[in-house]
């Protein structure tokens, strides 16, 4: 969360003329609800499988960018799905940096706690050694600006 995944990959499928998705986004369309709604209705296993399920949908088109919500790579499904059908890139940012662009954020329940810090941390040991397993890159997003961001990612994936 707070990576930069939807910023990074809007501007990336610009680069490279490809369409661009973000796996959240999908889910509101489809439901006409939003995230929090979603999990207060239907808890985070709800949530986790209508993720799944649009995960699954998407992988299936072609020339895309697809950012998913940063817990996806929990299911092993997913991982699964990833790793076959894409390029994964795992953006990483320092536990601080992830904070500060979260913090004003209400469309993140997970970090609707009395400790965002904690919690955050939290998500971060447990699903580090997941987004690692699957990421054919993984690329530090702090201290660098969009511009430079995409440039050298889009290098990097042209060579591919």
């Amino acid at each position: 969360m707070g990576a930069g995944k939807t910023t990074i990959g809007n501007k990336l499928a610009e680069s490279l003329n490809k369409q661009f998705f973000d796996s959240d986004h999908e889910i509101e369309r489809k439901t006409g609800a939003a995230i929090p709604l979603i999990f207060e209705l239907e808890g985070e296993q709800g949530f986790r499988k209508r993720e799944s399920e649009i995960i699954e949908e998407l992988t299936k088109k072609n020339d895309l960018i697809l950012a998913t919500g940063g817990g996806a790579i929990i299911s092993k499904a997913n991982r699964q799905l990833l790793k076959r059908t894409g390029f994964v890139i795992y953006l990483q940012a320092p536990l601080d940096q992830l904070l500060k662009r979260t913090e004003k954020d209400r469309n993140r329940p997970l970090l609707q706690t009395a400790n965002p810090r904690a919690t955050l941390a939290n998500l971060i040991e447990k699903r580090e050694p997941f987004y690692k397993e699957v990421a054919d890159l993984t690329f530090e997003t702090d201290q660098k600006n969009l511009r430079d961001i995409v440039s050298e990612i889009t290098k990097i994936l042209k060579q591919q």
